[in-house]
């Protein structure tokens, strides 16, 4: 005989809020049903390792997350050339370009020293000056020409080395000095005659003065025979800077120069050619000495 009620008996839970108590056995003798405990234990304990695991799986999936986040962080930098144009720094964030190259007004080096101006007066002119300064060594080759070097000469008196109308021009423009040297080729010969003054000014005019009457005194002797010595010779006369220079050419036999004897003609543009070479080089060596101070 049950002192219970009537129908099927409830299932108590003590986790399960409103459910009902469990008698202590089904014969109502007062003892726990320990098997039913012991069951309703074992569910309990499966629930709480079940909910257990699950809230371990969200808790590494969040802290996965929070890994991913930080690496995308880390990488931001190295990243940057990836990023869509929506994504770039603004147009301020951007270093300005770097600046230009400094620039520097424009310089010119000077103008090169003239060499004329170096033997245009006697206040630059102070190389030294002799016969064999401007008339080096024993021969001159001009082309293939070769004339054997001679007698020289070097006076302060000017008119004493010249002849016609070319000791009057000489003096009246105040020469300070002439040398004269001789070259030979074959039984030709010509005297070159340099006429020094203080200044350009009077060279050129004692040259632009001399008329077909203006001759310098051929120059003899050390080997070298007597020319233009009564007998018709060839004549030139021209200047550069400070220095007036004349030649004569003749034959050393007494032989008249024409117009047909091209080589007289030739013998005396070399000779020349050659004096305005010296005096230029001249202005040109102590232009570079003045260059290099």
């Amino acid at each position: 005989m049950s002192y219970g009620q009537g129908g099927p008996q409830s299932q108590w839970d003590p986790w399960k809020p409103h459910s009902q108590q469990q008698p202590w056995n089904s014969g109502g003798t007062g003892t726990p049903d320990w098997a039913a405990l012991a069951e309703a234990s074992e569910a309990r304990n499966k629930r709480r390792r079940l909910l257990f695991i699950g809230g371990g799986a969200l808790a590494t999936v969040a802290i996965g997350a929070a890994v991913a986040v930080a690496v995308v962080s880390a990488n931001g930098d190295s990243e940057a050339s990836n990023r869509p144009a929506s994504q770039l720094p603004a147009t301020a964030d951007i270093p300005a370009e770097s600046p230009a190259a400094p620039s520097f007004a424009p310089t010119s080096a000077p103008p090169p020293l003239d060499p004329k101006d170096f033997v245009a007066s006697a206040k630059k002119d102070k190389a030294p000056l002799s016969p064999q300064t401007l008339f080096p060594g024993t021969q001159l080759t001009m082309g293939e020409t070769v004339y054997k070097k001679g007698p020289t000469a070097d006076t302060r008196n000017c008119t004493s080395a010249v002849q016609g109308t070319l000791s009057k021009i000489l003096d009246a423009n105040d020469c300070t000095r002439l040398i004269r040297v001789t070259y030979t080729k074959d039984n030709m010969a010509v005297t070159v005659g340099v006429a020094v003054f203080d200044t350009e000014a009077r060279a050129t005019k004692a040259k632009t003065q001399a008329d077909d009457k203006s001759f310098v005194r051929a120059l003899t002797g050390g080997g070298v025979k007597s020319f233009c010595d009564g007998a018709f010779c060839r004549s030139t006369t021209n200047s550069y800077g400070r220095y007036a220079y004349f030649t004569i050419t003749g034959f050393t036999n007494g032989k008249d120069v024409t117009e047909k004897d091209t080589a007289a003609f030739s013998t005396g543009d070399d000779l020349a050619e050659f004096t305005f070479r010296q005096i230029r080089r001249r202005g040109e060596a102590q232009a570079s000495a003045a260059a290099n101070e």
